[in-house]
């Protein structure tokens, strides 16, 4: 339960360092939609990322599990209440609420990967990175321009959308002669941008974007009282605890449980109010 608990918490810094990439450089749109999606391209197809992503899924379940049973176990040795108790006199409440708050976050968990993780991964229901340039039209009406749909590539080159198929949701083939000319990112910042508000690219906005984002928030406050308690009580449960750093790691966990969750709960509400 420890070790997972402490894995997890690794892996919310790294995801929070990559979707901290979604309010990057508001003032050129077209560069942070880039550098999310590279960094989604690259979190999708390095080899040891991809290992670590089937760890910390493994992680989440096995924490899930445990802390069910803990909690099982918990309610049978104990299947009556005292006839006089005060809790609060020997823990905390977040101590006290762990199952449920574990239980709330694994439903966000889920949503959120049905929302995102889903759609990128398994339906392929994630639109490609493109751009649209203008170029002269007639030259004899100086005022006349066309658009033109350029791909954007993972060697960095742009090709134009006309005369191209794509197959297999992210690969792009010359229709003439049938042969791979490049693969495209997956748009997965437009997306993003579109379920909490927006309207990008010409894809829908969500329409219950303010729920959306609420929610999201509330999503977070409830993680930040899991950490409240977890972040501590891992190192006391691996025996790592002891009088002279006891309490640096109480302030360290406080801190990360509030800073952390924060920040998360931040970037929606920015790309919602920045529309």
């Amino acid at each position: 339960m420890a070790l997972s608990g402490l894995f997890l918490i690794t892996f919310l810094v790294g995801h929070l360092l990559g979707n901290l990439q979604l309010i990057y450089s508001y003032d050129n749109a077209e560069a942070g939609r880039r550098a999310f999606n590279e960094y989604a391209y690259f979190m999708g197809h390095n080899i040891f990322i991809k290992i670590l992503a089937y760890v910390t899924y493994a992680s989440i379940l096995l924490h899930a599990c445990i802390g069910l049973y803990l909690a099982v176990q918990n309610k049978k040795a104990r299947p009556k209440n005292y006839a006089y108790n005060r809790p609060g006199t020997n823990s905390g409440t977040a101590s006290r609420y762990m199952a449920i708050l574990g239980t709330l976050i694994l439903i966000f968990i889920v949503t959120h990967m049905a929302n995102f993780w889903w759609k990128q991964k398994v339906t392929g229901d994630v639109p490609l990175h493109t751009k649209e340039i203008a170029v002269p039209g007639n030259p004899m009406m100086q005022t006349e321009e066309q658009k033109i749909k350029l791909y954007l590539t993972t060697n960095g080159t742009y090709i134009p959308s006309e005369g191209v198929e794509v197959k297999n949701h992210s690969e792009l083939y010359a229709k003439e002669v049938d042969i791979k000319v490049g693969e495209g990112y997956k748009d997965l910042h437009t997306v993003v941008m579109n379920f909490f508000g927006h309207s990008e690219q010409g894809q829908p906005t969500n329409e219950y974007a303010l729920w959306a984002v609420i929610l999201y928030v509330i999503s977070m406050f409830v993680l930040m009282f899991h950490l409240w308690h977890g972040f501590g009580s891992a190192f006391q449960s691996l025996g790592l605890n002891h009088k002279k750093y006891n309490g640096l790691i109480t302030f360290t966990g406080k801190a990360f449980s509030i800073v952390v969750p924060l920040a998360f709960a931040i970037i929606p509400v920015l790309i919602y109010f920045n529309r």
